[in-house]
């Protein structure tokens, strides 16, 4: 098995795992693996930014830029397991709705060969609506961050 648990934290969620807990598949499934999560607290999820993406092709042929709108997706992508997994059994697969996103910045272009850590962090749960502050890391290197909420569809 490609889980390791501990006491309160969960050191990693593999690609399978992460498609039991949120709905999302290729070409729109933005992470293939979360670490270092802490539920109700924190997670890290881990993008491998590959040149067979759909959306090189044309963004840009000639020098490939990772979509800003994209890496906010994948922070979106790892705080829904973060929430999924925090809840339970009852919550997988269930949607997770962006309802804002606040301050977003992008510091530096993401390529082709690059590995994204998206780190989120819970700021607040209020009912069914959860705040994250996200960060998306390239090494030692802050790519783009932004705050953001969003809703668990309870049906």
């Amino acid at each position: 098995m490609d889980t390791v648990e501990t006491p309160g934290q969960l050191e990693s969620i593999d690609i399978n795992r992460i498609m039991a807990l949120i709905p999302h598949r290729y070409p729109f499934l933005m992470i293939e693996r979360v670490i270092d999560i802490v539920p109700g607290v924190k997670a890290t999820g881990v993008k491998n930014v590959s040149i067979n993406e759909p959306y090189f092709s044309g963004h840009f042929p000639e020098k490939p830029v990772m979509p800003g709108v994209l890496i906010i997706e994948a922070m979106a992508q790892t705080a829904a397991v973060l929430v999924v997994h925090t809840l339970g059994k009852d919550a997988e697969g269930k949607l997770v709705y962006f309802m804002s996103v606040d301050g977003a910045r992008f510091r530096k272009p993401v390529e082709p060969g690059d590995q994204i850590h998206v780190e989120v962090v819970k700021q607040r749960t209020r009912g069914n609506v959860w705040k994250f502050a996200g960060r998306a890391m390239v090494g030692d290197t802050l790519v783009a961050e932004a705050t953001y909420a969003a809703m668990i569809m309870t049906d």
